[in-house]
């Protein structure tokens, strides 16, 4: 009888021992899914963290391209000079120009190209198109560009496309004035970044707009 009492006592122990490695066990285990937890909660908010810099860097250093079509040019020259310039964009998105800028406005006719470039200069938008166009389609011009004091719409002798619009250094060729692209182009760049002369004024120059 008292071995089987020592026996029994023995196995009491080794099943406590049993219990408190397996509850130790168990502890462990949570302990260190609570690391994991921890750990890959880190990676996630840094991904985040990272997708965030990424997307506002591109965001924020946005090329012309990000209107479709838009073509750039660098290189402009930017001096005064009272002689005819040919230019070698049609038309022209800066280089040299009349020390006079062009009144921004609609315009019947077609206007200098050397006044038109100082305009540009100030930051304006210059849309031109062909004689040839509607007058449904130049109406449509003409409202895209109410309201807007640095935009000049004009007629254009022997222009590559229906409709052109033009900033300092930069241009956008298309078909139709219902494209968006033009009311994009206008938002983006009048008095945009590009500006040479940002605040110059667009008025008090020469010309006279049939309307502004």
């Amino acid at each position: 009888m008292p071995s089987t009492t020592k026996k029994s006592a023995a196995e009491n122990r080794e099943g406590g021992q049993r219990q408190q490695r397996q509850r130790r066990y168990v502890r462990e285990q949570a302990k260190k899914r609570k690391k994991e937890i921890a750990i890959w909660s880190g990676v996630a908010v840094a991904l985040v963290l990272i997708i965030g810099i990424i997307i506002y860097a591109v965001n924020s250093q946005q090329s012309p391209g990000d209107i479709a079509g838009v073509v750039s040019y660098s290189g402009l020259t930017r001096n005064h000079v009272t002689t005819k310039v040919n230019y070698k964009q049609n038309p022209p998105v800066g280089g040299d120009h009349n020390p006079v800028w062009l009144n921004c406005g609609v315009y019947d006719q077609p206007v200098q190209n050397e006044n038109a470039v100082h305009a540009l200069e100030h930051g304006a938008v210059w849309f031109t198109y062909q004689s040839t166009l509607s007058d449904d389609q130049i109406a449509q011009l003409r409202q895209l560009v109410k309201g807007h004091t640095y935009a000049i719409l004009s007629p254009y002798n022997n222009l590559p496309a229906p409709i052109v619009a033009s900033a300092w250094g930069l241009q956008l060729k298309v078909n139709n004035a219902n494209d968006p692209r033009l009311a994009q182009f206008l938002k983006k760049y009048e008095q945009g970044p590009q500006s040479q002369e940002p605040g110059a004024a667009c008025s008090g120059g020469t010309g006279n707009p049939i309307s502004q």
